[in-house]
Order: C-alpha cells, then structure tokens, then sequence
C-alpha cells in the first residue's frame, strides 16, 4: 500500500485548434462562410501567426464562447477520491473514472497529505489507518464471498475504503471551461491536491496552444488584484479595495 505519486498526461487535443479557434470567431465578425476559409487557413495562406494575434485580441475583449469548439483530454492518476470528489463540481467536463465495484481495491494506493508526512507522528498514525483499512476491505470481501457476494463483493466492502484511495481518472473540458477551472483551482486558496493537478494540466495547455493559456491561471493573476474579501485573499496580490483608485 505505497503513497501515490500525482501523474498528468495530455491524452488529446482538438486538432487544428488554433485554425478552428480563429474560424469560429471570425464567423461572428466575417460577412462570409468561414468553411470557405478553411482551407486557407489549413494550407498557411492565412500564416498561424495572424491568427494567433487576431484570436488573442478578441479574447482580451471578453469574447470567450468560441475557445468552446476545442477541448483537452487528460489522464489522471495518483489522486485521491477526496480529489476527484470536487473534481466533478465541474459539470462542464467529462470524466470517466477508474471503478471500485469492478477493480479489486485490495492493496490500494492511498495520497498521503504533505501536513501529515513532515509530523512522524501523524504519518504513523495515517499509515495505520491505511494498513486497517485494507485489511478491512480484504476481510469483508472475503465474508461477503462466503455468503454468496462472489464478484459483487467489491461493491459493499468498499465501503470502509478511505477518502485518501488512490483513483485514476480521464477528464475532458472545452477551452473556456479550463479557463474558469484553473481561475479557481490554481489559486492558493484551493485545496493542495488539486491546486497540484491544476498546475499540471495548465503546464501541458500552455505548451499546446498559447494563445488561449498563455495567460491563464488564478484570477488575480489575469486581474492584477485579489478578487477575494478580506477574510479569504492569500495576501500574493492586493486586494481592489487596497488599490488607489487612479491606478484602477
């Protein structure tokens, strides 16, 4: 039962999706049928750097809707149930998650939190906690089988698994919804798990298309202040309410 190490993979990504960005916002702008101009756009007639520059400044404006038409897939292990519990609050993704009614969870994987590893003391404790807890889910197999379960008992003694069980899951969100997913999960007031996961997939989408990511992170980073009240802001950027109105 070792601690999981978090592993990120972008899996897919909508392909041509710079052209098809650039395609559909001019559709809302352009007089025309922008199929037509597809295959302009295909063949470099229309050079990938006048479409970056043109998607970028009408993203500036607030125009976000067409970034929609162009998704990112990723592969996820070595997070913990906790984790993808607020993972799903997301509705505007998709996820297909690894199953504990069909994958045997005896010997899991378990997360275990940086707090609790740098104090020995509560490491041991955790750690005992995970050992017990195996060992209770092997346990309830194996009496659920003797009364018949057979295959099915995984779905019922699954139920003393922790919070901290490992789990591995595939997510795919359009553009404009990764943009609002890591406005709140890279800011430092996000959970450290899946702040961490953030991080990562925003590293993978910057490297795959700029021009939407480039500048995509907590919100104050995109704002230059911290949209939080008093009570919740991290301190990394002022608040609006601590900057002089002749700078707003």
């Amino acid at each position: 039962m070792p601690a999981a190490t978090l592993a990120v993979n972008l899996l897919a990504h909508t392909p041509d999706a710079l052209s098809l960005i650039y395609a559909a916002f001019r559709q809302c702008y352009h007089p025309g049928y922008v199929a037509d101009m597809w295959p302009r756009l295909l063949s470099g007639e229309i050079p990938p750097e006048k479409q970056a520059d043109f998607v970028s400044r009408i993203l500036a404006s607030g125009h976000e809707s067409p970034v929609e038409h162009v998704s990112f897939t990723f592969a996820v292990a070595g997070v913990s149930r906790a984790l993808s519990h607020q993972l799903v609050r997301h509705r505007i993704a998709s996820y297909s998650q690894q199953s504990q009614r069909y994958v045997d969870a005896a010997g899991f994987d378990y997360v275990l939190p940086p707090q609790i590893a740098a104090i020995p003391e509560a490491r041991e404790r955790f750690e005992a906690a995970m050992a017990q807890a195996g060992a209770a889910y092997v346990e309830l197999q194996e009496i659920l089988a003797r009364h018949g379960r057979g295959a099915k008992a995984n779905e019922d003694a699954r139920f003393v698994l922790p919070n901290a069980c490992e789990t591995k899951v595939v997510v795919t969100m359009n553009c404009r919804s990764l943009l609002h997913f890591f406005e709140l999960r890279c800011c430092q007031r996000a959970q450290w798990e899946i702040r961490a996961m953030a991080q990562a997939m925003l590293g993978l989408c910057r490297e795959a298309l700029p021009v939407i990511f480039s500048g995509a992170g907590a919100r104050c980073e995109r704002l230059g202040y911290c949209p939080e009240d008093e009570r919740f802001s991290c301190g990394r950027y002022p608040r609006l309410a601590e900057i002089p109105r002749s700078s707003v």
